[in-house]
C-alpha cells in the first residue's frame, strides 16, 4: 500500500477541482472531505470515489456551480433542495444549518432532496460532534440491496450515522445497512483480500466472503438479516417523505447516474437543556464517559483484544496516517495523478 502525505493529497485534489471549474473555497472544502475520509481509514468513500466523482461532473450529473437552497421552513425543521450540486458540499452545508438551528431550538433538522452522493457520511457526524452537538444523518441510495426474502435489489444500502460529542473522544457510528458497503467491497477486491466473514451471496445463491462475487451478484447480506432490510426501508421512507425527494426505487440503478438522492441531517444541542433537570454530577459529558467506561469494563476477549467504542479506531487511524501518510491504492493514485497537471 502506498502512503501519501495528507497535505500532498489535499493539494492534488484541490488543484484538480480548481481545474474543472470549482470556486477556490468550494474546491478546498470538497478536497478536504475526500482527503479526510481516506485519512480516517475510509478510502472506499474518499480517494477511491474521486475518479467516479469527476466522471459524474463531466457527464453533467453533478453541477459544480450549484448549491443547496431552502424550500420551506417549519420552525426547527427545514426542507432544502440540493439542486444536483456536489453531494459532499451540500451535506456539509446542511449539517452546519442543522447545528445552527439546534442552537436556537435545541434541535435542528434539515431534509434535503435532489442531491448527489455525500461520499463518506461519517464526515458529517464528526462535523456535528466537533461542534459539541449530537448528530444524526442518513441518506437513501440507488437500489443495491435485496430486501430479506428477495434475490433482486429493491432497497438502498442506506448509510446511518449517529455521533455523540465527548472531550476524551467522540463516539461516532458510521454504518451501512449491509454487512459491508459496496465501497468497502471494492476496497477489499482492489487489495486482493477476502472479507473477514460471510457477507453476501454469489450468483449461485451461496454465502461467500469473496467481495467480487458479491459485487457481481448484487446480493450483499443485510445486517441482522430481516432487521437490516427493514431499517433500510424505513430510512428511505423517512428521507423521501420529509424532503419531498426521490425514493430508492426512483433513483437510477447505475452508479455513475446515481443522483437526486434524499437525505436527513439532525442536530441536538444538549446544552439547551435546563441544568436543573439534570442530576448533579451527571451532566451529559459525565454520563457519556460513564457509559463508555461501563461499555469497555469487561475483561478483554478474543485473544486479549479490548472492547472498542464506535469511532475509537478512527481516532487512532487518523493519528497514524497523519504521521506516516495516508494509505492509497496505487492504481487509484496513478489514475488521479494523470488528472493532475
Amino acid at each position: 500500500m502506498l502512503r501519501v502525505p495528507y497535505e500532498e493529497l489535499l493539494s492534488v485534489l484541490s488543484r484538480i477541482l480548481l481545474n474543472v471549474g470549482f470556486a477556490r473555497d468550494r474546491a478546498a472544502l470538497c478536497a478536504r472531505l475526500f482527503a479526510d475520509a481516506s485519512r480516517d481509514g475510509v478510502s472506499s468513500h474518499g480517494l477511491n470515489r474521486f475518479p467516479q466523482f469527476l466522471r459524474m461532473i463531466k457527464s453533467g450529473v453533478i453541477d459544480i456551480q450549484a448549491g443547496p437552497k431552502p424550500v420551506a421552513t417549519f420552525g426547527s425543521l427545514e426542507r432544502w433542495d440540493g439542486c444536483s450540486g456536489p453531494g459532499n458540499l451540500s451535506a456539509h452545508h446542511c449539517m452546519a444549518r442543522a447545528i445552527e438551528l439546534s442552537r436556537q431550538h435545541g434541535i435542528g433538522c434539515i431534509a434535503l432532496a435532489n442531491t448527489n452522493h455525500w461520499m463518506r457520511g461519517g464526515n458529517y457526524g464528526w462535523q456535528a460532534a466537533d461542534a459539541g452537538v449530537i448528530g444524526i444523518c442518513w441518506t437513501n441510495t440507488l437500489p443495491n440491496l435485496p430486501p430479506w426474502g428477495a434475490s433482486d435489489p429493491r432497497v438502498g444500502n442506506n448509510p446511518l450515522i449517529i455521533a455523540v460529542p465527548r472531550k476524551s473522544g467522540h463516539v461516532v457510528l458510521d454504518m451501512a445497512v449491509s454487512q459491508f458497503s459496496y465501497g468497502a467491497l471494492a476496497s477489499y477486491r482492489l487489495r486482493g483480500e477476502q472479507l473477514p466473514v460471510d457477507s453476501g451471496f454469489d450468483s449461485s445463491g451461496r454465502l461467500t466472503r469473496d467481495p467480487a462475487a458479491i459485487e457481481t451478484s448484487k446480493r450483499p447480506l443485510p445486517i441482522g438479516y430481516w432487521k437490516g432490510s427493514g431499517l433500510a426501508l424505513l430510512l428511505d421512507l423517512v428521507a423521501s417523505l420529509l424532503s419531498g425527494g426521490q425514493a430508492t426505487h426512483q433513483i437510477p440503478a447505475e452508479p455513475d447516474r446515481e443522483t437526486r438522492l434524499s437525505q436527513i441531517f439532525i442536530a441536538l444541542d444538549p446544552s439547551c437543556l435546563d441544568p436543573s433537570c439534570l442530576v448533579q454530577a451527571n451532566t451529559s459529558e459525565d454520563l457519556a464517559d460513564q457509559i463508555i467506561r461501563h461499555f469497555q469494563s469487561p475483561p478483554p476477549s478474543r485473544g486479549g483484544e479490548r472492547v472498542r467504542y464506535p469511532g475509537e479506531r478512527v481516532l487512532q487511524t487518523r493519528v497514524e496516517n497523519m504521521a506516516k501518510g495516508v494509505p492509497v491504492e496505487p492504481s487509484i493514485w496513478t489514475e488521479i495523478q494523470t488528472l493532475n497537471p
